[in-house]
């Protein structure tokens, strides 16, 4: 299971309230590539997937594919707001090994 903070929840929500089109939820996968292996891609979706895993927190949607899901259970995903810039953020209990920026995994 992904768990979004309050924080991160709150960045969504207002992600979507703010899109110019129709939007369902936020689409989280992982992809080859990265410094570390793979890579943490994110993005406002209209429709999920028929393979899809949809995870809800007080109204909002999270959908993960299949093959993503088995990579990403287990994964706290916050919203930071820092100096040095803002953004997601992403601890995840299956990555053995991770790089510098944080957005992609080994």
């Amino acid at each position: 299971m992904i768990n979004l903070t309050d924080s991160a929840l709150s960045a969504v929500r207002d992600a979507i309230l703010g899109a110019d089109q129709p939007v369902s939820g936020l689409r989280i996968m992982v992809e080859t590539g990265g410094c570390a292996g793979y890579q943490y891609k994110m993005g406002l979706v209209s429709d999920c997937e028929p393979d899809d895993t949809v995870v809800e927190r007080e109204g909002v949607k999270v959908f993960v594919d299949n093959k993503s899901h088995e990579l990403l259970a287990g994964t706290v995903i916050d919203f930071v707001v820092a100096i040095e810039g803002s953004g997601f953020t992403f601890e995840n209990p299956n990555a053995t090994s991770s790089c510098s920026c944080g957005k992609s995994f080994g």
